[in-house]
């Protein structure tokens, strides 16, 4: 675990995670400042020596499990909630989330279930092989308990102002990779920053598609959602991976514009091999995947073919199949 101390009263942690997207940035606010709620900023993964390293890493900061009075989630996956409900089990923290995703931190039977029927779904729609389905499902049975324990939320509302250590945090919803995801706005010392989870990240793409099947028309929520953040004027944003992003703006507009290209490679597909499943435009975009990565690579796919179905460029064939339309 590697650690960096923010000005004032932030420190972000970096937790180690090698079973998604690579190391987690957590951040802890208002420390040492009896006026202010200690809180947490996400909480890593759900695993004993991630636990381990967060314990130690607050230990160091002179708080603990304990002393966390509220805990600040971007949003629902594992990586960035799955030790929210040991956190609060050792001192009744609040644990705040956005309302689409605070059935899934609850663990809520109905909406994990809900989950698990659409995914299933999804797979068979996407044309994925039985041999990669067992593959994915074993992945996920094996990684089962990287969720932690349920949590008792209180759910957030786009707008809504909550206390973030010292600082008033303004929640904005920004869907895509996530139903629920969303960004904890605050000014401090003279700056506009956000703490943004997986909305846009320094060195990679955040998914979008496999990763919260429950969103409809993925790519287009979350398109919306960069020209949200680039609205925003951000000084700085912090992600849910890796360090600092100093450009906010210009990084949701070259991930738009990454986004624009993949949508061009994935009609280059539909010319050359159409009718096409999501999986054979995966396979062409990423060759072959495994681990999570199978979930999230004929997402990808699906989510552009859907933006290309709504847009009137591709037509739905038949269930699965796509196909340029006659009008394209």
């Amino acid at each position: 675990m590697s650690t960096h101390t923010l000005p004032c009263v932030v420190h972000q942690f970096q937790l180690t995670n090698a079973a998604f997207e690579g190391r987690n940035s957590v951040y802890l606010l208002g420390v040492g400042d009896d006026a202010a709620p200690t809180t947490l900023v996400d909480t890593g993964i759900a695993t004993p020596a991630v636990e381990a390293e967060l314990r130690t890493a607050l230990d160091d900061r002179g708080t603990s499990f304990a002393a966390i009075d509220r805990i600040l989630l971007t949003h629902w996956h594992h990586d960035h909630a799955g030790l929210a409900g040991t956190i609060q089990a050792d001192g009744d923290a609040t644990v705040y989330v956005h309302e689409a995703d605070a059935a899934m931190v609850a663990q809520d039977a109905d909406a994990v279930s809900g989950m698990a029927a659409t995914q299933a779904a999804y797979l068979d729609e996407w044309g994925m092989p039985a041999d990669k389905q067992a593959e994915l499902n074993d992945f996920l049975d094996t990684h089962d308990g990287l969720q932690g324990q349920p949590a008792d939320v209180t759910p957030l509302s786009d707008g809504d102002t909550v206390q973030l250590g010292g600082l008033d945090a303004e929640v904005v919803h920004l869907p895509g990779h996530a139903a629920g995801l969303v960004a904890y706005v605050v000014e401090r010392d003279g700056r506009r920053e956000a703490f943004v989870g997986d909305a846009i990240l320094p060195k990679y793409t955040p998914n979008v598609g496999g990763a919260d099947v429950r969103v409809e028309r993925p790519l287009q929520r979350y398109r919306d959602s960069l020209q949200r953040i680039e609205a925003l004027d951000l000084d700085r944003a912090w992600p849910g991976h890796r360090g600092p992003v100093f450009a906010p703006a210009a990084r949701a507009r070259d991930i738009a514009a990454h986004h624009d290209e993949r949508t061009e490679r994935v009609l280059d597909v539909v010319r050359a091999r159409g009718p096409v499943s999501a999986w054979t435009v995966s396979d062409a975009l990423f060759g072959e995947l495994h681990d999570i990565h199978v979930l999230h690579g004929p997402g990808e796919a699906y989510a552009h073919l859907d933006d290309l179905v709504h847009e009137g460029v591709l037509v739905e064939s038949q269930p699965g199949e796509y196909a340029l339309a006659a009008s394209a």
